[in-house]
């Protein structure tokens, strides 16, 4: 099969790498808007060929792994793949508002999807083996997609060795809003929250593990994650007001001093890690 990645960062250049290494394509084409990117990937050896769209719509899986808004965006131009019958796959973080936005015209092709994986790193040179081996791939609403497409995902993935969990698009924008998007949100604030307060010389001699754990997806695209909260609002503001009310009842333990009490809730935190 011809495979055609739109988007050559992280997640597009890593898919290529896949693909590679576990021989699953004929041939891999690349697609991207950025000139560096597209030589960045061909010397990194991520896909075979850079083409342009009259070329890429032929190819037999079509794989968007660029900004969710810009997938929105890219869709329409993709209409003339549904007549060389091309599975077109999206790996957006969000998921309702892309499939609310899939023309008619590819509904029957379209494979809505997102894998579980990712590093706060971006562009071509970001790209690593082994981001998708082993780790969950979502996919949503495929009950109306054609049997052909849904196997040529499933297959494709399952050679990953990943885990599919298959879920409602509105369902699955709650879940990835608590367990990624509001984490995202959260790094960021305390990123600002500390550029704010102390010198750049008193984080460098100061800042350790934790906070470096905490802070590091903060060093995510803006560009990217500012599409994210602007799709999955509503649910990331739900988000933000229940963490606030864990907040809110920290800081009156503290003020308090209900030490006890404070103890009792990190405990309830820890068991986390059992199920993890």
């Amino acid at each position: 099969m011809k495979i055609g990645i739109v988007g050559l960062g992280l997640m597009g250049g890593s898919f290529g790498k896949a693909l590679k290494k576990y021989g699953l394509a004929s041939s891999i084409v690349g697609y991207d808007h950025n000139k560096n990117h597209q030589n960045e990937a061909l010397s990194l050896k991520l896909v075979d060929k850079i083409v342009d769209l009259d070329e890429l719509i032929t190819s037999d899986i079509i794989v968007l792994s660029i900004p969710v808004d810009a997938i929105v965006d890219f869709m329409p131009k993709l209409i003339p793949s549904a007549k060389y019958n091309s599975t077109i796959i999206d790996f957006g973080s969000t998921k309702e508002t892309i499939v609310r936005s899939i023309p008619k015209e590819l509904k029957h092709n379209y494979i809505p999807a997102h894998p579980m994986t990712g590093t706060e790193k971006f562009g071509p040179s970001a790209a690593i083996d082994e981001l998708y081996e082993n780790k969950t791939m979502v996919l949503c609403d495929i009950e109306n997609t054609n049997e052909i497409h849904r196997n040529r995902a499933i297959k494709i993935f399952s050679h990953l060795n990943m885990k599919l969990v298959f879920m409602n698009s509105h369902e699955h924008d709650i879940h990835a809003c608590y367990m990624s998007h509001l984490p995202h949100a959260i790094s960021f604030a305390l990123a600002n929250m500390v550029m704010n307060h102390e010198t750049p010389k008193d984080i460098i001699s100061l800042a350790a593990g934790g906070f470096k754990d905490m802070s590091r997806i903060a060093k995510s695209s803006p560009n990217m994650w500012c599409d994210i909260f602007r799709q999955n609002r509503i649910n990331l503001l739900e988000g933000l007001e229940m963490y606030e009310k864990q907040i809110s009842n920290i800081k009156l333990m503290l003020q308090q001093e209900d030490y006890k009490e404070i103890e009792e809730w990190m405990a309830k935190s820890n068991t986390l890690h059992d199920i993890l």
